[in-house]
Formats: structure tokens, sequence, C-alpha cells
């Protein structure tokens, strides 16, 4: 079985020279493989000091979802990584995920589990020990639920399905990517892998954590946590990513109206707190949703047509709303959600 490790980068000289080298000691087995998403800076000079390193050079930004969908139809591999540039490996980080895809076919995607490298006993924000999905589309881990990380002390050391794998380090099969059409480029970044997996579980396929499988995520490397630019897309992604994926429950009119009023309630939190551009973020967010209302229902057509497997969380005791429980409920931790 091939296996490619694809970094895509933008203008990330700083990154690749501090995390590159982990991901050169610790995957000798490997391809490795920087897919350029057109950079100005000096992120090549970087990449030419490593021998068996490839550079693959993209003509434009492309985003993240758009610049792996080009750089994966170039590359030939059983086994696709997805790694963020700003991730560092760790001994035989590639075993475990690796040793899941031989053992089951109908396994389309697994992550690792993913330390803050800045903070490395806590889980980091974007995956931490695998990703679930409420019935209003909102995202949440073992390990963050919003806001709330937790101190990794092995408590979700145990390898097991989960709705998403995130996209900071996600091995992929290679057939089932190519077969879904790879990520939706239309997100450029942000919540494209969830939409991914989604999909790939309505396929039949199955999403997996791997936790003996470590590595540290710096994260915020391309957009900072309270940027603006990122507060839209996650905003955009999530309504998109929603509708397009969700089944059964609530009619989906009702789930966005609801929706509506939820990230409402977040647009005047911001407010409050003294960030007026994040609220109006949101409100862009909301009116771009709508404005290609009509394309995405088409693509709910076409993802609801994939067949085989289920919308629904595979977490038996996932919450109908996260932000209730969160929020309402009091639970705060990724364990008292079974409470």
């Amino acid at each position: 079985m091939t296996t490619a490790v694809v970094i895509l980068n933008w203008n990330g000289k700083e990154h690749l020279s501090t995390y590159l080298p982990s991901v050169v000691e610790h995957s000798q087995n490997a391809r490795i493989i920087v897919a350029d998403n057109g950079s100005t800076d000096d992120s090549k000079a970087v990449v030419d000091q490593f021998t068996n390193v490839e550079w693959l050079a993209l003509p434009q930004n492309y985003g993240f979802a758009e610049g792996y969908n080009r750089a994966l139809k170039q590359i030939d591999a059983d086994i696709y990584v997805l790694l963020n540039s700003d991730v560092r490996v760790t001994t035989n980080w590639l075993d475990a995920p690796l040793s899941r895809f031989e053992k089951n076919v109908k396994v389309g995607a697994v992550q690792p589990k993913i330390l803050a490298d800045q903070r490395p006993t806590e889980f980091e924000y974007a995956g931490a020990a695998g990703g679930y999905i409420d019935s209003l589309g909102y995202p949440y881990c073992r390990g963050r639920i919003f806001d709330t990380v937790e101190i990794d002390k092995g408590q979700y050391d145990d390898a097991i399905e989960v709705d998403w794998a995130t996209g900071a380090c996600c091995f992929v099969r290679a057939t089932v990517w190519h077969a879904l059409g790879g990520l939706d480029g239309s997100y450029f970044a942000h919540m494209e892998e969830i939409d991914f997996c989604w999909r790939l579980r309505r396929a039949g396929y199955a999403c997996w954590v791997e936790p003996s499988s470590t590595v540290f995520h710096l994260g915020g490397g391309t957009l900072q946590y309270a940027s603006p630019r990122k507060t839209y897309l996650n905003f955009r992604n999530s309504l998109v990513t929603l509708t397009k994926n969700t089944a059964g429950g609530l009619p989906l009119f009702f789930k966005i109206l609801l929706r509506m009023k939820l990230d409402g309630v977040a647009g005047i939190q911001f407010v409050l707190k003294g960030q007026p551009k994040l609220c109006w973020a949101i409100i862009r967010a909301h009116f771009a949703f709508y404005g290609k209302l009509g394309t995405v229902l088409s693509q709910r057509k076409q993802t609801h047509n994939l067949g085989g497997g289920s919308s629904r969380s595979v977490l038996a005791h996932a919450p109908k709303s996260i932000v209730f429980s969160y929020f309402a409920a009091g639970k705060k931790l990724f364990s008292d959600l079974s409470k």
C-alpha cells in the first residue's frame, strides 16, 4: 500500500522550516510532497533543502479545498495524507492509521490524535480526538466543545469510528477520494473535510480516529481564530454542509431557521465582546449562503443519491443540539454528553 504525505502550502516558509523536518524524519516509507498554492515567499528554498521532498507547483492560490483537489489529481498513491504545514509528527505516526485501512476496506478516512503544539498536554481545537456533528450542523470533538479544550489524560485513547476526520491531518483512501470528487472547491477553506466525511459515510464508508498515532498542530497558521475571514467561511460553509448532507428529524427549512436564530445570538455575543467585525462576518455568511441556495440544493440531491450509508451521527448519545447541551445544560466536556 503506497502512501503520499501531501502538505498544501501558501506562503508558509516559516512553518515549513519548523515542521517539515519532523515529517521527513518520521515518514521514511512515504512520498512527501509539498503542493504549493502559488506562494510568493521563499517556501521552495526551504523544500529544496530536503532531497526526498517533492515540490508540486500550482499556478495560484486555490484555497485549501480546491488546492488539494488539483494537487491530488497529479499524485498516484493508495493512501493520501492531507497534512497541514504547521503539524509536527512523531515516531510511527503513519503506522496505526495505515493499519486501519488494511484491516477494513470500508474505512475511507482516518485521523490521529491531535494535540496543541504550543500546549502539548492539551487537545488541539481542530480535530482533537475525533469529530462529531449535531443535527443542526455544529461540529465538536472528543476533547473539544466550542472553546472548551480538555487536557489529554488518555481519556480518549480508544480507536473508534467518528463522524469526521480533521483536515489538519487526514488519511484518505485514494479510490474513495476520487470517487467522491474530493473536497468541495467552493468552500475555499474550513468545514470542507466535514462535508467530505459526511458524503463519505453516506457512500457507505467509515471515518476513524487512531489515537495511538499522535501529532502536534500549531493551528491558526493561515487565518487566526478571531479573523473575520475565518468566521465568515466557518459560518457560511457550516450552513452549506448542513443543507447538502442532513436528513431525517426536523425538515431542512426549520433547521435553517433555527440556525439563523442561533447564529444571530452568536453575532450579538461578538458585539457585546467588542468584536463587531465578527458579527458582520456572520451576517455576510448568511447572505452568501442564501445567494447560492439553489446550487446547494442541487448538490443536496447528488449527495442524497450516494446511497449505502448513513447521514446520522455514529455517536449513540449524540445531542440534537450541542449548543443547548453546552450553553443551557452546562455540559462542557465530551464525557458529560453521555450523562
